[in-house]
């Protein structure tokens, strides 16, 4: 007897709200809810300091002289410091992006920066504490193992909808905390993570009371006729495979499959959850209803962009696909919709014929419009003019029209990427196009986009760009911005700098076309106070390539240089001879990153010295 009423006693605590501290767990969402919300207000307002700053500074330095912009090429020495050790700091000595390779196939990925661990560890933290706020006194075994399983399901839950939100391709929060959308994955992946753990402890916790109430036979039965705790266990399989193959090494090596399985299995768990929540009508189901709200409209949106920017009366998206020599293709999207065109953006690419429904981020290289756009016509009218001038004796440019191999019909507009080849996708899409006579084919497409957190960079009197293969993209929309700014009289830009490091000498031509034509009225701007200069390297050089200590290039005489650049030399360079406040950016492969971002940190705070650093990094 004493036995059956133990066990009855200990039964009531393993379903429903027996032993569940409701006003605790109203508290614990309060509180987590509100650290983060602390943690946004006060992220906002650096981020409206900092714009009020650049907008202001722009306003006022448009059209001065090198000597009027010493103002602004100084900074206090508080934020200074607090940029140098917090906000651009590795969590050690220099390594951030340069991922750890276990081997020259297999890595498992990157480390964190020092504020990046500050949050993380700040809001596991939190997650734990509010795990452990139980009642431990006059209450009996069964009924705290009731309160634990109650909590971490309740946090769960709660965990979830921030989850649904940083990993939405249109998140609000991307533009108002200029983030990017690097960082919000990474606190997506972590986040997932805090959720999987607490979710197993709600199982276990669960487990424990019905192991001890009715015995492991009767507990793995009513795991499979119950709907309840039926719906519940398969949200948790889900979980945890979604956390078995979400590791960088997995990820990396078989990203078509993750792809696939990571979106599958996320639904799947949203849908477990739901009903294991609907069925018994538990406090958490405005909770679902929300994430379920979150994610139809984050779709929703979606589709209506790719429906609104690829299919018109006039016909549907078109990608004209170039193979080109270095491993990488020039795809050239036709859209019949105007695109707004900011420097820093990427898009996501759907090329059914290739990949069917799946998408795949890329950054925007070049974008054409009709001659409607007037900057655009501003700035083709400014460098076709000059085409009897030779180009800039610091890049040792010659003049040459510029083209591409397949002549691009009218279109509204027509956005360019760079893919290189790598895996699945963008390895059978180069072969396609490679197979065809002409090394180009056409196909159907649709784009996504653009997304990203575009900053300009046009109230920086000097401005340093870095880029490593096929990170040039990002760079080259930057440096077009500030370019056809200038021509515009829009920018404060004195002194821009790109730096690009390719393997291969002819991967130099991925971007020949739109560089030839950038460069082609440079001599008229450095007359209107505009000194522009493009450095090249080759780290691989073929050895009929070199020629008096650098390599030759046909299109691009004199310039291009053997190896990799010395990135301390150049940067203090650039810094003693810098022209107001400073910009420095990188993109391209982690150890050049880092390697940049080392070299920044040793400026920053130097003579007060006014230097900004911003790094883009795409660790899918």
């Amino acid at each position: 007897m004493n036995n059956q009423a133990t066990e009855e006693s200990i039964l009531r605590y393993t379903s429903g709200l027996a032993g569940v501290d409701l006003g605790v767990n109203d508290i614990t969402t309060f509180a987590l809810w509100s650290s983060v919300a602390l943690l946004i207000v006060v992220v906002v307002i650096i981020r409206l300091v900092h714009l009020s700053s650049t907008h202001f500074r722009l306003s006022t330095t448009i059209g001065l002289t090198e000597k009027q912009h010493r103002y602004w090429s100084r900074e206090g020495s508080i934020w200074s410091k607090f940029k140098k050790h917090v906000f651009y700091a590795p969590l050690w000595r220099i390594r951030h992006n340069r991922e750890i390779q276990l081997s020259k196939a297999l890595n498992v990925g990157t480390i964190p920066s020092r504020i990046h661990l500050i949050l993380l560890a700040l809001y596991l933290s939190s997650n734990i504490v509010y795990c452990c706020l139980l009642d431990y006194q006059q209450q009996p075994r069964a009924a705290l193992i009731a309160e634990i399983r109650g909590r971490t399901g309740h946090l769960a839950v709660i965990n979830m909808v921030g989850l649904f939100i940083l990993a939405a391709r249109n998140n609000p929060s991307i533009p108002l905390l200029g983030m990017s959308f690097d960082t919000f994955n990474l606190f997506h992946r972590w986040i997932g993570r805090i959720i999987v753990l607490e979710s197993l402890a709600h199982v276990t916790a669960w487990s424990i009371n019905e192991f001890d109430a009715v015995g492991f036979q009767a507990m793995t039965h009513s795991l499979t006729t119950d709907p309840f705790r039926l719906y519940g266990l398969l949200a948790v399989i889900a979980m945890v495979i979604i956390l078995i193959q979400s590791p960088s090494v997995l990820r990396h090596a078989f990203y078509e499959v993750f792809l696939h399985l990571h979106q599958t299995l996320a639904l799947a768990s949203l849908v477990a959850v739901f009903l294991h929540v609907y069925s018994q009508s538990l406090p958490q189901l405005p909770f679902m209803y929300l994430i379920i709200a979150i994610w139809t409209l984050e779709r929703s949106s979606r589709i209506a962009r790719i429906l609104y920017y690829n299919i018109t009366h006039r016909g549907m998206t078109k990608a004209i696909v170039e193979a080109l020599d270095g491993g990488a293709c020039r795809v050239t999207f036709l859209v019949h919709r105007s695109w707004t065109d900011r420097p820093g953006t990427h898009i996501y690419a759907y090329l059914p014929s290739v990949s069917l429904w799946m998408s795949h981020p890329f950054s925007v290289a070049w974008v054409d419009h009709t001659p409607e756009d007037p900057l655009s016509s501003l700035s083709t009218a400014v460098t076709r003019s000059s085409s009897s001038s030779s180009l800039s004796a610091t890049t040792g440019l010659e003049h040459s029209k510029p083209s591409f191999t397949t002549a691009i019909p009218k279109h509204k507009t027509a956005i360019s990427c760079i893919m290189a080849t790598r895996t699945g996708m963008t390895s059978s899409l180069y072969a396609r196009a490679f197979a065809s006579p002409k090394h180009t084919i056409t196909i159907r497409a649709l784009v996504e986009g653009p997304y990203g957190h575009p900053c300009t960079l046009r109230s920086y009197g000097t401005v340093l760009l870095f880029a490593g293969g096929v990170g040039i993209t990002n760079q080259l929309s930057h440096f077009t911005d500030l370019i056809r700014a200038h021509d515009a009289g829009l920018c404060s830009t004195k002194k821009l700098t790109l730096v690009w490091t390719v393997r291969e000498t002819v991967q130099l031509d991925w971007i020949r076309p739109w560089l030839c034509e950038l460069l082609s009225g440079d001599e008229q701007r450095e007359e209107i106070g505009l000194r522009v200069e493009v450095l090249l390297y080759v780290s691989k050089p073929g050895t009929k390539e070199c020629k008096d200590g650098g390599v030759h290039v046909d299109w691009f005489p004199g310039v291009a240089r053997s190896g990799r650049p010395d990135i301390k030399a150049l940067m203090e360079r650039e810094f003693d001879e810098r022209i107001g406040a400073m910009s420095v950016g990188v993109c391209g492969p982690g150890a050049l990153a880092d390697g940049v971002r080392a070299r920044v940190r040793g400026c920053v705070g130097k003579g007060k010295g006014k230097v900004d650093f911003w790094e883009e990094a795409f660790t899918w």
